[in-house]
């Protein structure tokens, strides 16, 4: 760890800074920076598509040119924006400044003030960071929940011939399986999964109060709605909002961390299940030799990756709920309140990120522990009441849900030998007996 890891505030840039890496290529300031360059650039080699009178002299050939200061955007880069912005004391303008630079350095001067022409920052920053967060969605994000999804889905296959008491309010339950209770997990993330590729990433380019007013007034026999239509969905693959204030309302981004926090929530559930079946041995975990379970009583074996992913889902669903109902709301056609809020959704799905390897970390060291799963069925014979009690309804028995609670729900400990007792006093032919008799904790699983 670095001396920077060290003096870290945030434990994404700190502890846990080799977790999350991979999002420092979307949501660092740099990153921003850098998605702001894009915009301006590729908005400005549109303009010249687009048959701006003054731009058709640019020479096409140039495109690469200018496309290579972002592709080639360095750490000195960042940091000569940055000094522009002292002076500026404007963050998206200093970009501009910088961009005019490099033209000058290109012998493009003449074609500077089409630079930003006709835009607010909110059209560079409402484009920039939905366009960084969509490619991290499908260069991380999708990545890791699929390995989340694989994982589980690993699980129920390797694990469904396992007979497993089932709790239902704590108490023992008519009989699972094993692997089924993964696969729930499994399809409600899936579920989820088709949920949030339905919900558009959505971007507004339409200048200072969203109505093309500058754009207009200077080329009032341009279609500005098509061009920015085109601009935003055909080049940047994003979906145009219109009509907008000076912002995108960020509906659809709400959405989306509605979205993330239900696919955490999700996790968070499962995560506690695991938790609840290692603290009552259904699962052993693989040590490591050298690694400290408890400071105080060595025999430990905490499951700490569950918690530490709780913990950290638990804290991005708090940042997405801020999110989710903060970013809709701006007074008249924009207030400031967005901007702050909007450099920090880095910090949630950095979270999440976190929470994802930690399951994934938890899962890898699993065992399960047959012989304990075993024991507690066979030492709850009375959760086969209910197949008794149905098959007796079937049969038209009299009141058999109450001669079944008579028999079970006393307080004491019902074992086979009880079950086939009572079974042998029931007045029903033998072959119903002999059906009942072949009921089982082990058995009685139902459809998986």
């Amino acid at each position: 760890m670095s001396k920077f890891n060290l003096n870290a505030i945030s434990p994404i840039d700190g502890r846990y800074s080799s977790k999350t890496s991979e999002l420092n290529n979307f949501f660092s300031e740099k990153a921003l920076i850098k998605y702001r360059l894009i915009i301006e650039i590729e908005y400005f080699i549109s303009l010249c598509e687009f048959g701006i009178p003054q731009l058709k002299e640019f020479e096409l050939n140039n495109f690469d040119s200018l496309r290579n200061i972002y592709k080639k955007f360095s750490d000195e880069d960042a940091f000569e924006i940055k000094e522009i912005e002292k002076t500026t004391n404007h963050d998206v303008k200093a970009v501009e400044y910088f961009l005019k630079n490099r033209f000058k350095s290109l012998n493009l001067e003449k074609y500077v003030e089409f630079i930003h022409f006709g835009l607010t920052s909110q059209d560079i920053n409402n484009t920039a960071i939905p366009l960084s967060l969509k490619e991290m969605y499908d260069q991380v994000y999708i990545v890791q929940l699929d390995k989340i999804i694989e994982s589980l889905n690993q699980l129920s296959i390797k694990w469904k011939n396992i007979s497993m008491l089932a709790r239902t309010h704590g108490q023992p339950a008519s009989p699972t399986k094993l692997g089924k209770e993964i696969s729930v997990f499994k399809n409600r993330i899936e579920e989820q999964k088709i949920l949030l590729k339905q919900i558009p990433i959505a971007a507004k380019f339409g200048g200072a109060t969203g109505n093309f007013n500058a754009q207009y007034v200077a080329y009032n026999n341009f279609n500005w709605l098509k061009f920015s239509k085109d601009f935003i969905e055909n080049k940047l693959g994003l979906k145009q909002s219109f009509p907008t204030t000076q912002i995108e309302h960020y509906d659809h981004l709400a959405a989306m961390f509605d979205n993330l926090k239900r696919i955490n929530t999700i996790l968070i559930d499962f995560n506690r299940d695991i938790w609840q079946y290692i603290s009552m041995d259904y699962f052993k975990q693989k040590i490591k030799k050298g690694e400290i379970g408890s400071s105080a009583m060595p025999h430990k074996v905490n499951p700490i990756d569950f918690e530490n992913s709780e913990g950290n889902l638990g804290f991005a669903n708090g940042i997405f709920e801020h999110l989710s109902s903060k970013l809709p709301i701006s007074r008249l056609q924009r207030d400031l309140t967005d901007s702050t809020v909007l450099r920090n959704i880095g910090v949630p799905i950095a979270h999440t990120l976190i929470g994802f390897k930690s399951t994934l970390k938890g899962i890898g060291k699993l065992i399960v522990n047959e012989d304990k799963i075993k024991e507690e069925l066979e030492n709850n014979w009375v959760v086969i009441a209910e197949a008794i009690q149905t098959i007796l309804r079937r049969e038209n028995y009299p009141q058999p849900y109450e001669a079944l609670k008579d028999l079970t729900r006393n307080n004491q400990k019902i074992d086979k030998k009880h079950i086939h007792d009572f079974i042998d006093n029931l007045s029903i032919n033998d072959s119903v007996k002999n059906e009942l008799k072949k009921i089982t904790p082990q058995n009685f699983t139902g459809i998986h």
